[in-house]
């Protein structure tokens, strides 16, 4: 399989827009319905999350599903009308219920309400989360100076080793990266009450850190098909550059899904949403590499007329091998 990934270059481009801008609206659509792009759980917004079973082991108990109006009349008996409702599991049997910060004699007064309009819950499957505001404002910072941190790190890093355009827009393929993410969980919020939690934004600084990679490896190619061959026009060069490292990277990326669909797949529920994120932010990782980082970096060298990149003469020449097929 080749490539002529810079003929084109607007296919590329306008495919990653679009997806970017359905992102962009429904993170707009989500502020506008609850104040925030993404749905926060409980780890930045603070607060009390009960999660309750119906006990089915008496079959009478559990013939009709969950009435969510059913949970927000009791919720509004206790004066937390304005808490959020998910009703849970397939035979939907299950509610996860994110209230203000509750005392254990008011989450023991709801648990008893609950059960008295929803019938005998299981003991077993009761699950109570709280979080106060304060720690979750400093998660939520925590976080994204982490995040702003990791991007000045790979762009400094970028900017020794290659040359400062090559790390702006390897950084710009970062960004393309993380909106797609992040759009994609305003989406998720929005249409199945997905929420973001802690592990969300380590999904973010991982996929950083990981996405960088295949860009790495083909700017690597590009630098040493220059030093080989400099007259050659950058097109030509960025070309054969994704070539080259394309079996690479797509084997790469397949190896690192394989185990992250199983985590979706079967790591519970703790674990599912944080594989999920992996797997769009690796998937469009390596998109970005070939397609966007590379694409870009030849657009930039045409509109500046540097037609050739300008080699690195006292710079170590590839950590990566010539053969292609080693690639």
């Amino acid at each position: 399989m080749k490539l002529n990934v810079i003929k084109q270059r607007s296919l590329w481009w306008t495919v990653s827009l679009a997806i970017i801008l359905s992102g962009l609206i429904s993170m707009v659509i989500s502020w506008t319905q609850i104040g925030s792009p993404l749905r926060p759980s409980l780890d930045f917004v603070g607060g009390t999350r009960l999660q309750v079973e119906r006990d089915c082991t008496n079959p009478d108990n559990c013939t009709e599903p969950i009435d969510p109006a059913a949970v927000r009349e009791v919720l509004a008996q206790q004066g937390l009308a304005n808490s959020s409702i998910q009703i849970l599991g397939e035979t939907r049997q299950g509610v996860s219920i994110r209230t203000t910060s509750l005392t254990p004699d008011e989450r023991v007064q709801l648990q008893s309400a609950l059960a008295e309009n929803l019938g005998r819950l299981n003991p077993q499957a009761i699950q109570i989360d709280s979080v106060g505001p304060t720690l979750g404002r400093q998660l939520f910072q925590s976080g994204m100076l982490a995040l702003f941190l990791s991007f000045v790190g790979i762009a400094v890093y970028l900017s020794f080793r290659f040359q400062l355009d090559y790390a702006v827009l390897a950084i710009v393929a970062l960004f393309h990266d993380v909106l797609i993410t992040i759009g994609s969980f305003s989406i998720l919020g929005l249409v199945l009450g997905v929420e973001v939690d802690s592990l969300f934004i380590v999904a973010l600084l991982t996929i950083v850190g990981f996405s960088v990679n295949d860009t790495v490896v083909i700017y690597d190619r590009i630098r040493e098909t220059v030093k080989l061959n400099p007259e050659r026009h950058i097109n030509d060069i960025v070309d054969s550059a994704v070539n080259q490292t394309l079996t690479r990277s797509i084997n790469t990326t397949l190896t690192v899904l394989f185990t992250l669909v199983s985590i979706f797949l079967f790591g519970g529920e703790t674990l599912k949403y944080f594989a999920l994120a992996l797997i769009i932010g690796f998937t469009m990782g390596a998109y970005s590499s070939i397609f966007i980082a590379s694409s870009l970096l030849a657009w930039w060298r045409e509109r500046t007329g540097k037609l050739t990149p300008v080699a690195i003469a006292d710079t170590e020449v590839i950590d990566s091998p010539t053969n292609p097929n080693d690639a």
